[in-house]
């Protein structure tokens, strides 16, 4: 074995994130699991972070024949778009995704022009470069309540829609903890407090946000009792009660804000920017009763993607809400 890389870390029993390098430090992993010689990934960031899931290998000595999965959580780019180019440098993997994504990973088509339509080609190119597929004959389809061995460790799978309907969780019982994709939220290191440590809330990025499926999907994982969760926005975190907590409280006002916005006479950009300030009050009243003191200015600036994607995400709902009348 080598020393790890600055980007990896060991958190858990087996269990190693990896710092994709998406956007900024600390804001996206994916994890590496060993066991016994064998290894799972799960998420994989985009095409630009394989390197470093290799060089994570490599340093933990393990060769590339022996990584038995890659399990995308959902197959946003930014947890799944390195999938295709991953698998073509492990030989003996199976991709491991919900029946929902598995066409869109074998045919990345769609999701290229889904997500081409939310930031633009430029911001397509730059982030994520050429997504390519994964032979049909490499994947396998997850069911609720399916087990994967891991050589003597178990992974089980459930059905965690709200976020995005092909979205999967990832029970590992050797730690009591989950890979919770963007189900469980974000949670971002430079938002901790010294009273409270990390704080959480949820994503809501677009096109599939269902919020009361959200809501049962986050009370499912809580149902289980973790000792923790696997974020893939950003690391492992603890004390899970007190961030499901903050969870749901976010998450209701979050849709409470949509609802009073939609009874409103707006236009599609004045709904938008009042739903971007109306996230970020929510949030920062959540903040400060955290703890925090960052400058609000400070704090604008780590949630600006989350709040005009989120913002944007929730006008999607709004509108298929209003066409399901």
């Amino acid at each position: 074995m080598q020393p790890l890389p600055p980007f990896a870390q060991l958190v858990a029993d087996g269990v190693y994130a990896i710092d994709t390098g998406f956007h900024r430090p600390n804001f996206d992993a994916a994890y590496l699991i060993v066991d016994d010689g064998h290894a799972a990934f799960v998420d994989t960031g985009t095409n630009h972070s394989v390197p470093r899931l290799l060089d994570a290998l490599n340093a933990l000595g393990i060769a590339r024949d022996a990584v038995d999965y890659v399990i995308p959580t959902h197959v946003h780019l930014d947890h799944a778009g390195g999938a295709g180019l991953l698998m073509s440098q492990l030989p003996r993997a199976t991709l491991v995704v919900h029946p929902l994504g598995a066409p869109h990973l074998i045919d990345p088509s769609f999701l290229i022009r889904s997500a081409t339509g939310v930031y633009g080609p430029d911001e397509m190119a730059r982030s994520y470069g050429t997504v390519i597929g994964v032979p049909a004959a490499r994947v396998r389809r997850s069911a609720d309540g399916m087990v994967l061995a891991l050589a003597g460790r178990y992974l089980s799978f459930l059905d965690t829609p709200g976020h995005a309907r092909h979205h999967h969780c990832i029970w590992d019982e050797r730690s009591q903890a989950f890979f919770t994709g963007d189900t469980f939220g974000l949670s971002y290191r430079e938002l901790d407090t010294a009273a409270n440590g990390p704080w959480l809330m949820p994503t809501t990025t677009p096109v599939q946000l269902e919020p009361d499926a959200l809501r049962a999907s986050a009370q499912r994982l809580l149902g289980y009792d973790p000792d923790a969760m696997y974020l893939t926005h950003y690391g492992r975190v603890g004390n899970v009660r007190r961030l499901g907590q903050l969870f749901l409280e976010q998450l209701d006002a979050m849709v409470a804000l949509a609802l009073a916005l939609d009874a409103q006479p707006l236009d599609a950009a004045a709904r938008h920017a009042a739903l971007v300030e109306g996230l970020a009050a929510i949030h920062l009243r959540s903040l400060r009763a955290h703890g925090s003191t960052l400058a609000e200015a400070r704090i604008r600036e780590l949630l600006a993607l989350d709040l005009e994607l989120n913002a944007q995400g929730i006008a999607v709902w709004l509108q298929r809400r209003k066409q399901a009348r």
